[in-house]
């Protein structure tokens, strides 16, 4: 088979990806009876049928712990990313995957061959999720601590990082003296195919920021006030000028796709009336103590956006109205969107069927690369 192109590697394409169809309840954090149930048939059958659409990538959420409400145990279930990315790499054929990872969690030397062993399952489509740690539950469940300090939490993620980059592309057996890891005579083979795979990395505070700017490919962030995000995307990309980098910054949305305006806000409003808001102030309250992704400002309106599809950019409305949605973020300058939906299997190819050829209508989304 021959080498693929990876999807997630810098174009002018603006990318669509799926978010979060590993984890129970998708990003909707709602009680109706039709949420997502995260299973591998509906995850499978998903994956195919974003790949066939054209698709670019599939990111998954690393859970470890949910968020428990009064009826609902948001992300309760859910397939590890790794082992969910190789299943999916294996079953795909142009749509690239990417496992999601904690640094603490998980040791570098593992991720090393773990990572490269996933792209050479899909021929170079594998992509890697930095995740530094924020979720102190998590850590509790793992034994560890997690430091307040974002400063530590992102010297361990460089450390782990760097250790991971020397692995995929040294040749020689080496050892390792840093400050978190002591390594004697590693090595990983085999390598990713291009000696590494696309990065992204979640950012909100200025730690994340400069971590996100040295090594990603990808600034994953919310899109909530897009007057906002206009100088927060130029302030990024200014900084990865001065790096002598190119970064991309990336956003997440929540869709509801209907033939009429009426039948999305109804729909909208029934699920999101059907919310546990227990699971929801407690999702929002953790995010709001240990991490600086969302902006503290916002809090009424996240609230909301977070029972809607965790803090994702709304795209309710008809096909028109979706795809106005997703112009509006290109124009503000975001590379690219990921799409979560409250039944991704149920609602997927009505958006695949009428936005898609609207957006490559409008020259947001040119068809696949060759």
């Amino acid at each position: 088979m021959a080498e693929l192109p990876n999807l997630m590697l810098p174009s002018d394409r603006f990318k669509l990806g799926i978010f979060s169809a590993n984890c129970s309840g998708g990003m909707s954090i709602t009680k109706v009876p039709e949420r997502w149930q995260a299973t591998w048939d509906d995850n499978l059958k998903l994956a195919q049928m974003a790949d066939a659409a054209g698709i670019d990538f599939l990111l998954p959420v690393a859970r470890w712990i949910g968020f428990k409400g009064e009826e609902v145990d948001f992300m309760k279930s859910v397939l590890e990313t790794t082992t969910w990315a190789a299943g999916l790499l294996a079953s795909t054929k142009d749509i690239a995957v990417i496992s999601t990872i904690h640094t603490a969690m998980n040791h570098p030397v593992t991720v090393a061959k773990q990572v490269a062993t996933l792209d050479q399952i899909g021929h170079g489509r594998a992509g890697i999720n930095v995740v530094a740690g924020w979720f102190k539950p998590e850590y509790e469940a793992f034994g560890i601590e997690l430091p307040n300090e974002h400063t530590v939490r992102y010297a361990y993620a460089q450390e782990w990082l760097d250790i991971i980059q020397k692995l995929w592309t040294s040749e020689e057996r080496f050892d390792w003296d840093g400050t978190y890891f002591k390594l004697k005579d590693v090595h990983s083979d085999p390598k990713p195919y291009r000696g590494g795979v696309p990065i992204l990395n979640a950012a909100g505070s200025k730690e994340g920021r400069g971590f996100a700017v040295k090594n990603a490919n990808y600034l994953f962030t919310p899109a909530i006030d897009l007057e906002r995000s206009v100088g927060e995307i130029q302030q990024i990309k200014g900084l990865a000028d001065e790096a002598k980098r190119k970064v991309d910054v990336v956003t997440f949305s929540h869709c509801v796709c209907r033939p009429t305006k009426q039948e999305a806000r109804d729909y909208y409003k029934y699920y999101v009336g059907e919310s546990d808001w227990a699971a929801v102030d407690y999702a929002v309250g953790m995010q709001f103590a240990t991490a600086q992704s969302f902006p503290h400002d916002l809090l009424a309106m996240i609230r909301e956006r977070f029972a809607a599809g965790h803090g994702g950019f709304p795209l309710i409305g008809t096909p028109e109205q979706v795809a106005d949605g997703i112009e509006q973020l290109y124009k503000t300058g975001f590379a690219g969107t990921t799409l979560s939906f409250v039944n991704y299997v149920d609602e997927f190819p009505y958006f695949a069927e009428t936005v898609l050829p609207l957006l490559e209508k409008r020259g947001i989304r040119s068809v696949r690369p060759a």
